[in-house]
């Protein structure tokens, strides 16, 4: 295959495997500089696309390349400009970090590295390393929502600690009440001098900034005198190219008590919505805050499975019930945490358990060990009849048996499309019709629920 050709139909492939938004910020600019034995060079217009491209479509670039040339490149991104020069400047402007004195409320442990990612919060975290690479210049403001205990606030802290990490800007991490209160400590001086200088150093911490970071924004309902503020604040921030990140709980168009003016400003930048974690992504949040803990060794996969399983809505939950499991664990000391354990520590904790119920994971935990093959094949890329039949039965047995919709089902698959499991729930309801053995089959599988 031609070089030209080749890189025609990988991207053409590509293109067909994500969403359109996604293609045109990360691929649409790509160039590719040179194939050379298993070696693929590819031109990139930012430093972000090394790391978006690198953490996030690597591993689909890499099986795209292998099924077209049955080669498996080593894929490499380089920059334009990317020469000694480049990395001079940015040793010596690594050296000009603003003083220690300044307090920007983040928090250092939280960072991209540890922001477990997947196809519910995918977008957001793209969006904000896009926003850390260029704060002032794209997305702004961006604008973070979704409901409690999802990461919004990791997030935004991870987009502060990039930026102050590779920058010397100034920035400022604060919430919506931590900016109410200093606003109404002005209203409560006497007036005079000391009311004057509080107002100036207001100003010059809010607005005297490169990034201002606002958390829950939306606590400022009610407060119109703080909304005004916050408008100035905003205006004067936004006129100087100065990088604005919002976070609330409800999108802009759903902050009906906030001023008409600040929800059409929130609209200016990007408005980003992190869902509730997918069973894959809770199962990996599980296992990376298993690192390093006591428990790490002892602990089955069916019981990752279960707690995943049982808090659905809330990355916090998911810690509170990991901590419950702990700390019973330390009074009681067993070799093992099986299943059976983990139900007698959690039992007054959780409201669900996941063998008694006809959830997608215990489904495809069924159809997985009937089939002899595992549940990464059934969320996975492989396209073998032993692996995509099996899929589609599962996918079928989600819809008959459990009231999700077919968008999740679809998301628990692998983050396939609704239509592919529409697809797959018509085939196997016709296939039942005609073979008996696959009706004998699925039966079996049903019995077990």
């Amino acid at each position: 295959m031609l070089v030209e050709d080749l890189w025609n139909n990988f991207l053409s492939k590509i293109k067909n495997e994500i969403n359109s938004a996604s293609f045109n910020a990360w691929f649409n600019d790509l160039k590719l500089i040179k194939v050379d034995n298993d070696s693929l060079t590819i031109q990139v217009p930012m430093e972000i696309h090394k790391k978006i491209l690198g953490d996030n479509y690597y591993s689909l670039m890499e099986d795209i390349l292998f099924n077209l040339s049955g080669i498996n490149y080593e894929i490499k991104f380089i920059l334009e400009n990317e020469n000694i020069e480049l990395k001079e400047e940015k040793s010596s402007f690594e050296n000009t970090k603003i003083d220690d004195l300044w307090e920007n409320n983040l928090n250092p442990d939280l960072n991209f590295d540890n922001f477990i990612v997947g196809d519910t919060n995918r977008f957001a975290k793209v969006a904000g390393m896009a926003v850390a690479e260029q704060p002032g210049k794209i997305h702004n403001p961006l604008f973070i929502y979704g409901k409690s205990g999802l990461g919004k606030t990791h997030l935004m802290h991870a987009i502060g600690n990039f930026i102050t990490e590779h920058t010397n800007k100034k920035v400022l991490y604060t919430t919506s009440d931590m900016f109410m209160n200093d606003y109404i400590g002005i209203a409560l001086m006497d007036k005079g001098k000391n009311t004057i200088d509080y107002a100036n150093n207001f100003k010059n911490k809010y607005r005297n900034v490169d990034v201002l970071i606002i958390d829950d924004i939306q606590y400022l309902v009610g407060a119109d005198k703080t909304q005004e503020e916050f408008f100035y604040t905003f205006q004067a921030l936004h006129q100087a190219n100065k990088q604005i990140i919002i976070s609330s709980d409800k999108s802009p168009d759903d902050l009906k008590k906030i001023e008409e003016r600040l929800r059409s400003r929130f609209m200016w930048g990007l408005p980003v919505n992190i869902d509730p974690p997918d069973f894959d992504l809770r199962k990996r949040i599980l296992k990376q805050k298993l690192k390093g803990q006591s428990i790490e060794n002892k602990i089955d996969e069916e019981v990752i499975e279960f707690i995943a399983n049982s808090c659905q809505n809330d990355v916090r939950f998911l810690e509170g019930t990991l901590n419950r499991l702990k700390a019973y664990t330390a009074m009681i000391v067993p070799d093992r945490i099986d299943l059976e354990f983990a139900n007698e520590a959690l039992r007054d904790y959780l409201n669900v358990n996941i063998y008694s119920d006809n959830s997608i994971a215990n489904i495809q935990k069924a159809v997985a060990t009937f089939y002899n093959i595992t549940i990464d094949d059934l969320k996975g890329k492989k396209r073998s009849n032993k692996i995509a039949y099996p899929r589609q039965i599962g996918m079928y047995l989600s819809n008959v048996l459990t009231d999700e919709t077919l968008q999740r089902i679809g998301q628990e698959f692998g983050g396939r499309d609704h239509s592919t499991v529409i697809y797959a729930c018509d085939k196997i309801a016709d296939d039942i019709k005609v073979n008996k053995k696959l009706e004998g089959e699925i039966n079996e599988i049903k019995s077990k629920f």
